[in-house]
């Protein structure tokens, strides 16, 4: 996984000015309606991916769930999976080896090494 990424899904913003939150993937700008919104899912799924361990939100001051770009990606490939016929706890399970797969390929790859060697 990317060393920004802690696990799959849990955001770790970093910190600087406004103009380098917007490039930030892992910035947790969205809150529960507006990521259930641009995904077109509920916020109940966005909470059964939490519970999946998928992606774990961070909160706000207020305590209410915020969700990153990145976050949103994993999300939406969860939703993909779903109304594909894959169960929630397989589809996240899947992604999460996705996930892990890509991140071993882009260490490999940064070592000089060809992918798939």
């Amino acid at each position: 996984m990317d060393p920004t990424h802690t696990s799959p899904g849990a955001a770790q913003p970093r910190h600087g000015t406004a103009e380098d939150r917007f490039d930030d993937d892992d910035y947790p700008a969205y809150s529960m309606g507006a990521a259930a919104e641009l995904l077109g899912v509920t916020p109940a799924f966005l909470r059964a991916l939490g519970a999946a361990k998928l992606i774990e939100p961070l909160r706000s001051g207020g305590g209410h769930r915020r969700y990153s770009r990145y976050q949103l990606r994993l999300a939406g490939r969860a939703r993909e999976l779903v109304d594909q016929g894959t169960p929630l706890e397989a589809a996240c399970r899947i992604i999460i080896l996705e996930d892990q797969l890509a991140e071993a390929l882009r260490i490999n790859n940064s070592r000089g090494q060809p992918a798939g060697d």
